[in-house]
């Protein structure tokens, strides 16, 4: 296979999606002011106050490293701790960034129920320890849909939400996979955050079909303050922010956002339905994103890569996480499913 073949092992392999590319394109026109003081930022910033109805504080950065782990930063303080699950992109991915821009914040890992954290586990750490040996819980951030593809429902974040404010601690959101979360659960962007007590969810883009960027949206204004001198200082602040900004005007203001999610999604459907019946093939978890996670043996595995497929087992032994894009076609999605039949039943 050719490196231009559609390939399963991460979304951020697919290209540009044709609304991101032209809103670029539009953008490229004439002369507009540095530093976000353009009419594209103005126009993106709006779509998103309209899109998740409320006057939300809206921000641009680069990738979902900088933009999750600036926001933790604004949320505590050095001495302050951040609840996450085992899995989080957060714990296992950033390289210490949420530490880093933080200045030494703590993150506290929770158990979790198909990837998902529960008021449950969330009290039982941050009610651990209180004494002022032990880093003060201060944020409890969720990953939607989370890193093995499960989505939180409206009521869930209700109840995480509520023992958050009986903790006092503050709710963020890393939606890398956000608009694959609203695809799948046919809710409002309202619904699955400021209205069930998200204070600031970073939205991602990448893997929705735009080059780079995220949108790190404050729901809680307060919580804000500063936070451009924090993206100047961590080197988020695009001077020629339009670019940052046009795309997600292209993905906002047609919808483009929830239609490309929800065709990930849906070959994510395809692919475990074309895998369920082979013998020795097991779903590891239920797919309600765009990732299909199966458990098959290290043999199979292994002739899937000498066929060239490229996919992740880092979630254990015989373990493979295959994910859908926006582009995926489904002709590939059955290309996979044969081989997988092929690798299982040789």
């Amino acid at each position: 296979m050719s490196e231009q073949t559609q390939q399963f092992a991460s979304d951020n392999y697919s290209g540009i999606c044709p609304e991101a590319w032209a809103a670029m394109a539009q953008a490229n026109h004439g002369h507009e002011r540095a530093y976000g003081d353009d009419q594209w930022t103005a126009r993106a910033a709006d779509h998103f106050r309209a899109l998740f109805e409320t006057d939300c504080e809206v921000f641009f950065a680069f990738n979902g490293t900088a933009a999750n782990s600036l926001a933790l930063s604004s949320l505590c303080q050095s001495y302050h701790s951040v609840i996450c699950s085992e899995t989080a992109h957060v714990e296992t991915d950033e390289c210490g960034a949420p530490e880093f821009f933080s200045n030494g914040s703590k993150l506290l890992i929770a158990r979790t129920e198909a990837g998902k954290l529960t008021p449950a586990s969330i009290r039982e750490i941050a009610l651990k320890r209180q004494d002022i040996h032990y880093p003060k819980p201060r944020v409890v951030t969720l990953t939607q849909a989370t890193e093995v593809g499960s989505v939180y429902r409206p009521e869930e974040i209700k109840a995480i939400s509520a023992t958050c404010k009986e903790l006092g601690l503050n709710l963020h959101m890393d939606g890398a996979r956000f608009a694959n979360a609203c695809a799948f659960l046919g809710c409002s962007p309202a619904e699955l955050t400021w209205k069930a007590g998200v204070d600031v969810l970073c939205f991602g883009g990448t893997k929705n079909g735009m080059a780079v960027g995220d949108a790190i949206l404050f729901f809680n204004r307060d919580l804000a303050v500063d936070f451009d001198y924090r993206c100047k200082q961590a080197g988020q602040l695009a001077s020629k922010m339009r670019f940052l900004s046009a795309p997600w005007v292209g993905l906002l203001e047609g919808g483009a956002w929830l239609k490309h999610a929800g065709h990930a999604n849906h070959c994510a459907q395809l692919l475990s339905a074309l895998v369920k019946d082979i013998p020795g093939v097991e779903l590891m978890f239920p797919v309600e994103a765009n990732g299909v996670f199966l458990q098959m043996s290290e043999q199979a595995l292994e002739v899937l890569r000498i066929k060239g497929w490229r996919f992740y087992t880092f979630i254990g032994s015989g373990g493979a996480r295959f994910m859908c894009s926006w582009d995926t076609e489904e002709e590939r999605v059955r290309e996979l499913a044969g081989d997988i039949r092929a690798a299982m039943e040789g």
